[in-house]
């Protein structure tokens, strides 16, 4: 059992995979880190220096009566809230890793996209067999009609 597990971990495709989880897990850190920390805030300061996590609406009140100033202070008193603007930022983070996969794909892609075939410059003749223009009509050698 233990020889079949090493035979799996160390194939290609599990070595490639667990490669893959690690990046895509710190490629998330960082695009969560760019919507919380670079693109929100501006945002926010065009849209009269609203912080998007604290956008919220109060369902049910909690202990505490409302207003609360934060997510975290209306969870505290025990409201029950509809936390739109952390949606929002969970949107841009989506939006950010579809475009940044949609952007590798592309590129893994057009490399695997097989060349053109290039198409020749000259053909032979079917009747006497010397070489000639691609796009001739006639041989000059044997003066034989072409077809195509």
């Amino acid at each position: 059992m233990l020889k079949e597990f090493k035979e799996f971990a160390v194939k290609g495709n599990a070595v490639d995979l667990a490669v893959g989880v690690v990046i895509g897990a710190a490629f998330g850190a960082v695009v969560t880190s760019l919507v919380k920390d670079v693109l929100m805030p501006p945002i926010g300061a065009l849209l009269g220096g609203a912080d998007f996590a604290n956008l919220f609406l109060v369902i049910k009140e909690g202990a505490a009566p409302a207003p609360y100033a934060s997510v975290a202070a209306a969870a505290d008193a025990g409201a029950v809230t509809l936390n739109y603007g952390l949606f929002i930022n969970a949107v841009v983070n989506f939006l950010i890793v579809a475009f940044a996969l949609f952007v590798v794909v592309k590129g893994i892609n057009r490399l695997r996209r097989p060349a053109a075939e290039a198409v020749p410059a000259t053909k032979a003749c079917p009747f006497c067999k010397t070489e000639i223009a691609a796009d001739a009509v006639r041989c000059p050698a044997c003066t034989s009609a072409l077809e195509g």
